[in-house]
């Protein structure tokens, strides 16, 4: 049966209806025709899924605060590989970020004084984390739902982002399959914006949703674009044990300890000022090591975050979220007893590069793609560096959606629909017939339990050469047997097989990425330590990453990191 095929036009079209997304959206305004094209129901997002808070240097903690010290924390986490021009205009725009949310209707945690609340997270050195209990995320996301639609935004709900269409530097659209109708729809608009989010689904201990499999990035780097900064996938100190799921940094942030199977506060033989307010790329190699020189508890693969001496009310109005999923996931009631946790794979500081107004770019001199533009964590500004620091990816995720969601606006008004080339939808229909037709004996859930078990050991948070080169060989052979994959379900109708099969796919693709420029990248820094290069080298290695996909697998280029006021040193803690 031949697949059906539609084709749609917009002004400005949005893949991804995360904070990023639906804050581009919002920024467009008034006269555009604007569409946002979605895998989930945009409050399943995982952007939902952020608990702890929002950075701004409010003052209302600390009055002393300021942008330049949320700078100059933001680059000093990020070692000194964050672009710092990115990062100031970031760190300024926060506070008025937080008033807009506000106005929209976001309930933050307040002050006795009725101010918005702040508290302490990781590499900031002032309380500056906005927060509504440990829900933040979520109840952003439902205030920007609300907001478009009040605007009317036409939202394609469950479809799935196959193929980006680019054309002599051009974007013209996008190719997606309507999961419930199954059909192919090619997409075109005057303008491009790609906020898909992170991929963290590579890895088998992740705090990531099922849905980020690098659909966007993956799309992107097959239309010629190459990606920045791969090799940098953050380890979160803190996930519930086995599970993955998150266990806020808000959870230290209000005062809770992490100890080892002697009961030790040990973070204070790693990072002594800071304990475990550390950065997220120290702390979860300190509590890595512990466990791996065999001081996790009772000698197995996690240590404990101690809650208990916060108290049953504090809990409970700060952290219920946490309570709840202890309880639900592990069956440990937090207020008795304390959490089994262990690092977790959580966020991505590379991506699609990108300017501060969102504008994708190809090459090291930051080349436009005309009509392309990228936001929130699919993207690399960069604000992250080889690090982020907790809460700076909702604030990322709202300043740079609003900001590429305006220049693509302004793009677009400028703009006719572009023409679409004859075999527009060319690859993704031949992918698509590829799977739902291959008579192959190789499993999708087994190919993808073998890629995230082989990622979690060979390019996880300690990395060495021979550990990356045999993950590559790894990958290589994984990849021999998805070209033998058959899927049960051979209809055209919400399919989900067929969808995993695709993000098995893209899965692949990009962990060949992370561990290529892995193994080039000879130096520790931020959450890439190799172990057989245990130094950072400023010298050789204070550089972007580019990856351009080639035949052969991906090519390296590099470009230079921004350096506009703090000049990189030694990171203490």
């Amino acid at each position: 049966m031949a697949m059906e095929e539609e084709v749609f036009s917009h002004d400005l079209l949005i893949v991804g209806a995360g904070l990023a997304g639906m804050r581009a959206a919002i920024a467009a305004g008034e006269g555009l025709d604007v569409a946002i094209v979605s895998k989930l129901h945009p409050v399943r997002s995982h952007s939902g899924a952020a608990q702890g808070g929002i950075a701004a240097s409010l003052g209302n903690s600390d009055e002393e605060d300021s942008w330049e010290t949320h700078m100059f924390d933001t680059v000093k986490g990020s070692d000194y590989l964050g672009d710092q021009d990115a990062i100031e205009m970031m760190v300024k725009d926060a506070p008025g970020v937080i008033y807009e949310l506000e106005h929209m209707g976001c309930v933050f945690t307040r002050m006795d004084d009725g101010r918005v609340a702040q508290r302490r997270f990781g590499g900031h050195s002032k309380p500056r984390a906005c927060f509504a209990a440990d829900w933040t995320g979520h109840t952003i996301l439902q205030v920007l739902y609300e907001q478009i639609m009040k605007r009317r935004v036409r939202v394609y709900e469950e479809w799935y982002m196959v193929s980006l269409i680019v054309r002599d530097n051009v974007c013209r659209g996008i190719v997606a399959y309507d999961i419930d109708q199954g059909k192919l729809c090619v997409i075109r608009a005057k303008a491009v914006l790609f906020a898909t989010g992170g991929y963290g689904r590579a890895f088998k201990i992740t705090s990531n949703a099922h849905a980020n499999s690098g659909d966007g990035i993956i799309a992107t780097y097959r239309a010629g674009i190459p990606l920045e900064d791969m090799e940098f996938v953050q380890f979160h100190p803190t996930g519930l044990w086995r599970q993955g799921i998150l266990v806020s940094e808000g959870a230290r942030g209000e005062g809770a300890y992490i100890l080892n199977n002697d009961g030790e506060r040990f973070m204070t033989n790693y990072a002594p000022e800071m304990m475990e307010l550390a950065p997220r790329d120290l702390t979860s190699r300190a509590i890595q090591t512990e466990i791996n020189e065999g001081r996790g508890i009772g000698g197995q693969d996690y240590v404990y975050i101690d809650l208990r001496h916060l108290g049953k009310e504090r809990i409970l109005e700060r952290l219920p979220q946490i309570h709840d999923l202890a309880y639900d996931f592990t069956g440990v009631d937090c207020f008795e007893e304390p959490i089994p946790i262990q690092p977790t794979a959580h966020y991505s500081m590379g991506g699609i590069p990108c300017t501060m107004e969102g504008q994708v770019t190809c090459d090291p001199g930051n080349t436009p793609i005309k009509g392309f533009f990228a936001a929130g964590e699919c993207s690399c500004v960069s604000v992250h560096g080889a690090n982020r620091l907790g809460t700076n990816s909702l604030l990322e995720a709202v300043v740079f959606g609003r900001r590429a969601g305006t220049a693509a606006s302004e793009y677009a008004k400028g703009e006719v629909l572009p023409e679409l080339p004859d075999d527009a939808n060319q690859p993704a229909r031949e992918e698509i017939e590829w799977v739902l037709n291959n008579q192959g004996s190789e499993s999708v859930m087994a190919i993808k339990d073998d890629l995230q078990t082989s990622m979690m050991e060979n390019c996880g948070i300690f990395r060495t050469e021979e550990q990356l080169k045999s993950q590559l060989a790894t990958i290589s052979k994984l990849r021999e047997r998805f070209s033998k994959v058959k899927i049960d379900d051979k209809g055209r109708r919400f399919n989900t097989d067929l969808i995993g099969a695709l993000e098995l796919s893209r899965l692949l693709e990009f962990s060949d990425i992370i561990v290529t420029g892995a193994v080039a990248r000879q130096e520790c820094r931020g959450s890439h330590y190799r172990t057989d290069h245990p130094k950072r080298d400023d010298e050789n290695w204070l550089k972007h990453t580019l990856a351009y996909r080639t035949d052969d697998g991906p090519r390296l280029e590099y470009k230079p990191v921004t350096i506009t006021t703090y000049q990189p040193e030694e990171r203490k803690y």
